[in-house]
Parts: structure tokens; sequence; C-alpha cells
């Protein structure tokens, strides 16, 4: 190569390639026959010129020792291109996943089954197991010598020595085969000798040894047939014995007695050993079984059980029924040996689909639903709430309250009534109750509902309900997943229906309950769809309620029992302590209306406002979100029932609205002091005072009570806020004012309780509150500078500094941009030379593409040139035979 500077080597190397000749505009260049093969040579040349003229790419191992002629493996070598040839590698095997194959029988055959891929999988495991090893001596494979086995050689046969028994009779004597084979003796005498054909001496030698197997079978076969009378002879029973003993042959009397021995267990002891080869592997008794396959297994029993109760209603109670019974009490699993003892059946009250499907104890089931009926009439979901003083519970113990819509109301024709109207139904006589069927359709609207269960008892409801859901389970069929969103919007209307005047069943209610609640888990977005659907309708009434005027008796502004109940419905079936909630925000804004917009009119007004407020506490127990209306109204229950010193609504302290104070409306609603001297708190009877018009004082008495517990739950939960002195520093004003220090000793120790721990919770509050400040910011450091002395003026130490550790520092930064600019620079040449990779292989598959259809283009083409030939012999044919 010529010297110089790069570029002079570069020109003359691309000279003497002949890759820099520019093309002649002025002749006519003759057509090359491939430019591809040009482009290839062209690329091929200007690599072996990157080649030689960059030194950097050959790196040289200088040697100790050179001796001429001699070559080392390793002296010289291209990094540069090994790294492309490793990258590279990389490149073509980065969609491997492993050199492991998967040679199991059937994994990758979607024909086979679990079970054949196991059975093929365990006769291969038998096959290689029984082929057994060749270094295993006591296999089935026998050693030989000379064709013999080995096995069935003594040690000491034919060898010439005396025997015992040969002793006495040939003493001195050598037997006759060992002077014939040993001794070279009887020439002639022996036909093996003499026989020179081999296959004639093995087919005698295999004859005898087959005579000589079958004469010892037969002589092992007599002595087994001989050994029963030798066993009768050991073991002969004694005359004098008894059954329990045995004497051996030959033993005296005076020895102790030895147990008997059954000899016929004995006699079959090997014939059971041998039996026991081939038994039945034990397979497990119950496998656990899918949700389908229970669903599947329910509904079965219940349509049997349903059809052997018709068919005992019809008379026909037979084999069928018989059969039916035994076959259905075989579904029980007994218990094996080694069970475990963990198939706990639970009670199934609840989630069971009832009785008369086993062997159930009906007297123990009634007595215990009628347990759960009476403990649940002294209360409305008594136990639900942790506290036992709480509110939620307080508000339901006692008679069972109405939920339906209010008595008495004028409004009906503008008020839209969110349940089924209740029709007159008859009186079932006592004592009777019908069968239960066991199936039942499923019904798509309340009024079916109502039409199956007219005649059935309510403690059978649940049961019905269960029944549905297990002859319409998901599985089973592809509709049934609308008929149970149908069954959801179903069992709300009859919650509302149920819990509606005149006779509101609240023990039926709590156990339609955790059905509805499943179905809601089952299908929450059109579960939710439905209750969003039922709290529009409470909203569209209030606002025709508050439109008419909330101070009109005759508007329905205040929820009646069965809104009531189905709002507490809400706050049990969904989690009402989420930020943002499909169903419970709409039912807070909602409960909020309530009580901001409605104006008291009466007691039922008020005990109406303290459910809801029980409600909210429900809803924020978790969360604790501030809800001030329900603080707020139940201060209002205290103002308008407690006799106070407040004369007008200026004189309140605070701030919250109290529209209704002194009204003529709430006037009457002021608790008697005179009557109410000798009472004290009760549970509010919610059924009489949201449903009758008359009020007794004791009415009012546990009305405030029930604000006062309201009011000292809220201040629990709101203990924490920034806001709460501001909350409760004018309930505790107001409580200072009350006039109640002339009624019972009860109601005065729980105002004066109550009254003691608001003062300690303000008191802590004002302890913890600490004004605003400003924000505190870290102390900004006065900045110093280090001059910097240079001892030299050498470019050397341009990077010395007085400072040691900030000269490191110093180091280490140019260190790392130093490697940073090598890694990227060695990135961008391995980014270039895999896109390099990359575009060859697609020229190679975009040539090899090309090469495919340049082929198919060329039959396609010759065919149909040949089609227009015959078209054109074609029609010469045809202008022929018209000249014709």
């Amino acid at each position: 190569m010529a010297k110089g500077s790069q570029l002079s080597q570069l020109k003359s190397a691309l000279s003497q390639a002949g890759i820099s000749k520019t093309p002649q505009n002025g002749k006519k260049r003759k057509r090359s026959g491939s430019i591809d093969q040009d482009k290839i040579k062209k690329a091929a040349k200007l690599q072996e010129i990157h080649k030689k003229l960059n030194p950097f790419d050959v790196k040289v191992t200088k040697l100790k020792h050179d001796v001429g002629g001699r070559k080392i493996k390793g002296s010289k070598g291209q990094p540069a291109q090994s790294k492309q040839a490793g990258i590279q590698q990389e490149f073509q095997d980065r969609g491997r996943v492993g050199g492991v194959v998967d040679r199991r029988f059937g994994e990758n055959d979607p024909s086979m089954s679990l079970e054949e891929r196991m059975l093929e999988r365990f006769t291969k495991e038998r096959q290689r197991a029984s082929k057994g090893t060749i270094f295993n001596l006591e296999g089935e494979e026998q050693l030989t010598h000379y064709g013999q086995s080995l096995s069935n050689l003594d040690d000491f046969d034919d060898v010439g020595l005396p025997m015992d028994e040969d002793e006495d009779d040939d003493e001195g004597h050598i037997d006759r085969d060992i002077v014939g084979k040993v001794h070279f003796g009887g020439f002639g005498d022996d036909d093996d000798e003499t026989d020179h054909n081999p296959d004639r001496k093995k087919s005698k030698a295999e004859a005898r040894r087959q005579l000589e197997k079958v004469q010892e079978e037969s002589i092992r076969h007599e002595l087994d047939q001989d050994f029963d009378s030798l066993r009768n002879l050991l073991f002969a029973p004694d005359a004098q014995t008894t059954e329990s003993n045995v004497t051996s042959l030959g033993s005296s009397g005076d020895q102790p007695s030895i147990p008997s021995i059954d000899i016929d267990e004995q006699m079959d002891y090997d014939r059971q050993v041998r039996e026991l080869a081939f038994d039945q592997r034990a397979k497990p008794k119950d496998r656990t079984k899918t949700e389908d396959e229970l669903a599947l297994e329910e509904k079965e029993a219940l349509e049997t059980a349903e059809n052997q109760r018709r068919r005992r209603m019809l008379g026909d109670d037979g084999e069928d029924s018989d059969d039916g019974r035994k076959n259905y009490g075989k579904r029980k699993r007994e218990r094996g040996g080694d069970d475990l003892e963990d198939d706990f059946v639970g009670d199934e009250s609840l989630g069971g689909i009832g009785s008369g499907l086993g062997d159930i104890n009906h007297q123990a089931v009634a007595e215990d639903e009628s347990e759960e009926e009476d403990d649940e009439d002294e209360g409305v979901d008594e136990g639900e709430e942790t506290d036992n003083e709480d509110e939620n519970s307080e508000a339901e113990e006692g008679s069972e309250p109405s939920f339906g819509s209010e008595a008495g109301s004028a409004s009906g024709g503008e008020f839209d009534e969110i349940t089924t109207s209740q029709k007159s139904s008859k009186l079932k006589p006592p004592g009777v109750r019908h069968e239960l069927p066991f199936t039942f359709p499923c019904p798509e609207s309340h009024e079916e509902f109502l039409e199956i269960i007219g005649e059935i008892d309510d403690t059978d409801v649940p049961t019905v309900v269960q029944r549905i859901r297990t002859l319409h389970h998901p599985s089973l069929s592809p509709g049934n997943k609308m008929k149970l969103q149908n069954l959801t919007s179903v069992l709300v209307d009859h919650v509302l229906y149920i819990t509606s005047p005149p006779a509101p069943r609240f023990t039926l209610l709590n156990s339609i309950v955790p059905h509805l609640f499943a179905l809601c888990r089952s299908y929450p977005i059109e579960s939710a769809g439905i209750f969003v659907e039922k709290l529009s309708l409470m909203h569209k009434n209030l606002e025709r309620g508050l439109s008419r005027g909330a101070l009109e008796l005759g508007a329905r502004t205040w929820p009646g029992p069965a809104e009531l109940s189905f709002l507490r419905t809400v706050g049990v079936i969904w989690s009402s302590s989420d930020m943002s909630h499909p169903v419970i925000s709409p039912a807070r804004l909602l409960i909020g209306a309530y009580l901001g917009l409605c104006r008291v009119r009466s007691l039922t007004d008020v005990t109406s406002g303290l459910f809801l407020s029980s409600i909210f506490h429900q809803y924020e127990e978790l969360s604790k979100r501030l809800v001030p209306e329900a603080v707020n109204f139940s201060i209002n229950a205290v103002l308008h029932l407690a006799p106070s010193s407040f004369k007008n609504v200026a004189s309140i302290p605070g701030s919250f609205p109290s529209p209704d104070f002194r009204s003529d409306l709430c006037a009457p609603l002021a608790i008697d002091i005179k009557k109410s001297k000798h009472l004290d708190f009760h549970t509010p009877n919610f059924h009489r005072l949201l449903t009758d018009g008359g009020y007794k004082e004791q009415d009012k008495l546990d009305l405030l009570g029930l604000a006062f517990r309201l009011l000292d739950h809220f201040s629990e939960m709101y203990k924490s806020l920034d806001g709460f002195i501001e909350l409760y520093q004018p309930v505790l004003d107001i409580l200072m004012k009350l006039s109640i220090t002339k009624l019972s000793e009860g109601v005065r120790t729980q105002a004066s309780s109550l009254q003691d721990k608001l003062t300690r919770l303000l008191k802590f509050a004002r302890q913890v509150r600490r004004p605003l400040l400003l924000q505190a910011h870290k102390p900004i450091p006065i900045p110093t500078y280090i001059p910097k002395f240079e001892s030299r003026s050498s470019s050397y130490l341009r990077r010395q500094d007085p400072d040691h550790e900030r000269n490191e520092a110093s180091k280490l930064r140019y260190q790392l941009k130093q490697e940073k600019k090598g890694a990227i620079r060695e990135l961008r040449k391995d980014a270039k030379f895999l896109a390099a990779v990359e575009h060859k292989q697609q020229t190679e598959k975009d040539r090899a593409y090309k090469d495919h259809m340049n082929k198919a283009f060329s039959s396609l083409e010759g065919e149909r040139a040949e089609q227009k030939a015959m078209d054109r012999e074609k029609a010469k044919e045809k202008r022929r035979s018209g000249r014709k």
C-alpha cells in the first residue's frame, strides 16, 4: 500500500480496486449481467480495504523469545471480528429457549387424555425395568458354559468322587464314565464319540435336559402330594384336647400345651400371597369435586327428590322410591382407616338446599329456627355492631320496626311505590304445613315469586331461594346467568315488600339478605344497577315531596320503613368504606339530602332522622369521614325533645342550622317534666313510632337517649379531626344548658357522663392543636471559595488540586467520562454491525422471495402463452368452419 496520509492511502486503494471509477455519460454503458453480484463484490473489496487501513483491528502479542519459523497460536488476533462473531451468534440464538427437548409420551399430543398418557408412561417404565442390566447376575438371563446352563450343574456332580452311599458298595472301583472320558477308554462304545455331527449332538443334549427337567418336576409333584399325609402326622389332634389346643406327635403330656394352628389358613397362605400380586391397585375414595360438578350433583339430587315426592303424592311409593332412597343414601362417603376427619359439613340453614334430601333431624332444625325467630323478634339485626350500646343495635331492638310506606299519607297518586303493593292473602290455618317441593322455576318478576311462595311458610322461603339458585346454577345452562340476575332484582323487591306495613317480617329479611349478598358478589355490575335504580326512585320521590312543601303534613319527604330497611341492607351488602362506590356514594348523598332538606313535623320524622343518622354511623365507621348532617340532626333532636333554657334560634350557640326549633309543629315534641319524672331510657320501639300516630312520654325519652348515644359515638369517631373543637364545642354548650335536673337519675347520669366525655375530648383536642407556622426550610450555608494554587505551569499537573478529596473526585469523574465515551462507541459499533447483519438477512429473504416469485411468474406466463396459442387455434378452426 502506498505511503502517505490515510486519505491518500484510501484513494490509492480505491483506484487499484477499481471502485472509484466514475461512469462515462457520453458512451452507452453495457448492461451488466447481475447488479447484485457487483454490489456484493464491491462490498467485499471495501471491507478488505477497511481492514488494511485500520491497524488497530489487529492485536499482536509480543513474544519474549522469538524463534524464526515457529508459528505460535494466539500471538495475533482480531478482537473486533471475534466480538462481532459472538454478537452475531447471540443475535441468531436470541429466540432460543434451551436445548432440552420434551420427550415425554403424549405431552404435545392433544388427542391423548391424561389417563392415556399415564398408562403409556407406566408401560414404557415397566418395559425398561423388565429388560434389566447387563451387570445383574441375578436376573432372568442364564450363564452358560459350552452350551450348558451353570445353574443346572451341581458342584460335585460327575467328578469321580464317591458319595457316602456308594462307599460301602463300590469301594475302590472307578466309575465307567470316568474310565471312558478321563482315561481314554471305551473307544467305539459311546455313540456321541462316534457321531461327529454338531447339530445332532446339540439336539440330543437338549432332549436329555428336557427329559431330566420333566423327571424332576414329577418327583417334586409327588412330594407335594405326600406332604399332606406327613403334615397330618406332625400335627395330629389329640382326642382329649380341646379345639383350642393340639399336641405334636411324640410329645409327653407334661409339656405345656401349644396353641392350635388353623390348618386351612396355613394351606391357603401361599395361595393368598400369590393372589395379592394380582389384586387391583387401591384408588382414592373421594376426588375433590369442582364447583360445576357439585352444582350438577345438587341439581340432580333436587330433581330426584322432587320426582319421588310427586310419586308419593300420586300414591306410587313402591320399589322406585325405595331404590331412589337407597341410591341417595349411598352418596355419603363411608369413613375409612386413613380418614383425616376433615369433611366437616357446616350448618346449611342459610346456604343449604333444605331438608328432605338426607337423614336430617327435622325436629332439631325446627327448634333451632324457632329459637332464632324468638331472638330476632327482640330486635332488628341485633349484634351486627360491635358495641352493645351502639345506636344501630338500639335502633333495632324492641319490637320489629315496619319497613314499608308511611301510613296516612295523602299523596299516594303522585308518589311512586318502590315495591309491589301488598294484597290481602288468605290466612292459612295454624298447624297446617304443606309439603315443600324440591324444584321451582326461576321467577322473572316479583309477582311470579309471590305466586311461588304463596302457600309456603316464611321459614321455608330461604330454602326456596337456595333451591332456585341450585337448580339454575350458571354452569348448568348458558341462560341461567340472566335468570340469577333477574332473581337479584326480585329479591330486592321482596326485601322492600316484606318490610312494608302493616305486618313487616324482619326475621325473613335476615334470612334473605345472605342470598342477596351472594348474588351481588357473583354479579356486582348488574346488582349495582338494580340498587342504583331504587335509589334514583327514592330521590325522585324526595323531590316530589319537597316540591309540595317541606312543612306540609301530607308531603312524603322522610323515608318510610321500607326505604330505611333498603338503606340499611345497602350498607350490609356493599363496602361502605370506599372513597367512591357506585352504590354507597349515591346512598350517602341521598341520606344527606334527607337529613339536610327535610323539615321536622312530628315525632315520626324525628324517629326516621335518628335512624338515618345511625345508618350514616354504620357507613362511616371504618372510613371516619365527616358527616355534618348526622351531627346536626342529632343535636337538633336533643333541642326538640329535651327541655332547655333556649327561647329562640338566635340564643342557640354555634352556627349549625335549626329552622324548626320552637316552631308550632315541633312545640308538642318537648318532654313533659311532670309526666317523665320516674321514667328512664329504654330502647325505642321503631315499629310503633314509624307506623302509629299516638305517642307517649316514654317514646320521647327513648328518642332523647338515642340522640345522646349518637352524639357520643360521633364524638368518638371524629375526635381525631382538626375541626373537632369547632364541631363539638356548641354541642357541649347546649348539653350544659339542658333543664333535666328534675328527670330521673338514669337520665341525669347519662347526660352528665356525655358532658364529661365531651369536656375531656375537647381538652385533649386543644392540647394537641398547634398554631400555623411557616414552612421550615434547611438553612442555606454561606459559600466558601478555596483558591487554586498552581506551583507549576506544566500541563501534566492540570488536574492537581490542593484538596485531596476533590482531586480524587475530579479524577473519577474524568475516568467515568472516558469510560462512558468508550462504552457508547462500542455500543454504536455493535448496533451498526447488528444493523448490517439484519440488512443482509433481509436482503437474502428478499432475494429468495424474488426468485420464487420470478419462477412462479415464469411458469404462469408459459401456461398463459400455451393457453393463448390454443385459443388462437380454436378461433382459426371456427373461422374455417364458418367459411365452409
